[in-house]
């Protein structure tokens, strides 16, 4: 991304992947991005429940809506929707329960 240039986040092509078998909880979900930079992407997750390790990262959620629940540390859950702002810090480990296809921007630390 060089400076100047503006980037469609919403309509930006991803290469969606179907997550590894030990990675998904329920239902098929998929999960693409494009790094924009080193620290900033976009990152998508089709509807389904899924186990993440989180790196450091501020995001906000452009479409779609999910719950994020904390398996350690255990925290309260939080509900994602256009325009949440939140930040993950790394090890923590998450399931991510996407119920409309979630599209985020992020800046990872």
């Amino acid at each position: 991304m060089n400076p100047g240039i503006v980037t469609d986040a919403l309509l930006l092509p991803l290469d969606l992947q179907p997550l590894p078998a030990d990675q998904v909880v329920d239902g098929t979900p998929a999960t693409g991005y494009v790094e924009l930079t080193e620290t900033i992407g976009v990152w998508e997750h089709t509807p389904g429940t899924s186990t993440d390790v989180e790196a450091d990262e501020v995001f906000v959620v452009l479409s779609g809506s999910a719950i994020v629940s904390f398996d350690d540390p255990a925290i309260e859950p939080l509900e994602l929707r256009a325009g949440s702002v939140a930040r993950l810090t790394a090890g923590m480990r998450t399931v991510w329960t996407v119920t409309e296809t979630l599209r985020k921007v992020y800046i990872a630390g």
